[in-house]
């Protein structure tokens, strides 16, 4: 069984990326498991001198994305870049310098907005942030889902569903590629020359 942690970088009750992200265990591949991590809005600012006695909230964050076989991770867009409080659960949890919870963790990065563009842009910011922290990032359908609030929707048992097909199907490809990534250990080998390097410089 893989397990997944899903990340949404909106906090807000009614938020269309947290419910986008509740909607994919009925599309993931058999043998995978997706768990919607919640806290982010918990975490501090992101300040070194807290290095030392690390909050809770970050041990707990980057403790999941440790467990976790991958990572899905969906973004709204603010002033056409990602959130600041999931930026700094990225910075918190590629912290502190040479123990990045990040590194080598197969990743798969999507947007969903209202707006007419998917929140575009903020997918390409954070691919950006991502590649920077050196995950494996899953290739698949980019995903950046516009109208995102007419796309949603709860089946009878009150679970939320992606209602439309097209939608659902590149979400599906997505977590197969997703799921193969975790059974082929993709993610260590894209990182192995890093680590080796690393490793050279610790003598």
């Amino acid at each position: 069984m893989s397990r997944i942690l899903a990340i949404s970088g909106s906090i807000r009750a009614e938020s269309f990326n947290t419910a986008l992200l509740q909607a994919f265990p009925t599309l993931a591949p058999e043998g995978m498991s997706i768990e919607v991590f919640k806290g982010i809005d918990e975490l501090p600012h992101f300040n070194q001198d807290l290095e030392g006695d690390v909050p809770e909230s970050v041990e707990r964050l980057r403790q999941a994305i440790r467990e976790a076989d991958g990572v899905i991770i969906s973004t709204p867009e603010y002033n056409r870049s990602i959130p600041g409080v999931l930026k700094n659960a990225l910075d918190w949890a590629s912290r502190p310098y040479g123990q990045s919870s990040w590194v080598g963790k197969p990743v798969v990065a999507l947007s969903a907005s209202p707006g007419a563009q998917g929140g575009i842009r903020a997918l390409e910011e954070l691919t950006g942030q991502l590649r920077n922290l050196a995950v494996y990032l899953v290739q698949g359908p980019e995903i950046a889902i516009p109208e995102v609030h007419s796309r949603l929707g709860v089946d009878a048992e009150a679970q939320r569903v992606l209602t439309d097909p097209a939608t659902a199907g590149m979400v599906k490809f997505t977590l197969q590629a997703l799921q193969t990534a975790v059974e082929k250990n993709t993610g260590v080998q894209h990182v192995q020359a890093l680590r080796d390097w690393t490793q050279s410089l610790a003598g």
